[in-house]
């Protein structure tokens, strides 16, 4: 029987985690796909790995080239600035295709673990419905797991989720860097 599991909170590692998990999986010969919500990078370790791991690994990608938040502003984090950009149609349009390819993928693969990273966020900042995200959790094959990452996370995701995780951050150096292989 799948289960749902939810990776929440402000601290970092919530996709480390699912990641974790998912490595688990594809160790054991199971089949895993990971869909990535407002994600781009090419350049992490999570996509890198990918042809190495197939064919039990899967990981798409749909976001579009910028840091999103609610409002467009200058943030920095481990001493590097990001510029962040208002959410926009275009991130409507990529979430919407990322939970069609879900649900798809769903139907035709019944993969063992399937991640949505960071679809508890869009959800959250209403570029997905959560009632659609609920729709498709209600669909799921019994035999897949689920795991939902985001910060943020709508309590109708919590209360949907089978384990809730919430990542806190207690402390960080204040000369922190980001480590390729670490954080991404």
């Amino acid at each position: 029987m799948g289960y749902i599991y939810l990776y929440t909170g402000t601290g970092g590692g919530k996709t480390a985690n699912a990641l974790g998990l998912a490595l688990r999986s594809v160790g054991h010969g199971k089949k895993v796909i990971i869909i990535q919500f407002l994600k781009w990078r090419k350049d992490i370790g999570e996509y890198l790995i990918k042809n190495r791991l197939a064919p039990n690994y899967e990981i798409y990608q749909f976001g579009r080239e910028a840091w999103i938040g609610d409002e467009n502003k200058t943030e920095e984090f481990a001493g590097e600035k990001f510029e962040v950009e208002c959410v926009k149609s275009v991130d409507k349009e990529l979430a919407k295709k990322a939970l069609d390819f879900a649900r798809r993928i769903i139907r035709e693969k019944k993969p063992h673990l399937l991640v949505l990273d960071e679809i508890a966020l869009a959800a959250y900042w209403r570029i997905l419905r959560v009632e659609d995200v609920l729709e498709m959790l209600d669909n799921l094959p019994t035999e897949t797991s689920v795991i939902i990452t985001g910060r943020l996370a709508p309590k109708e995701l919590e209360d949907r989720a089978d384990f809730v995780n919430v990542i806190q951050q207690i402390k960080m150096p204040k000369d922190f860097k980001l480590t390729e292989g670490i954080q991404y």
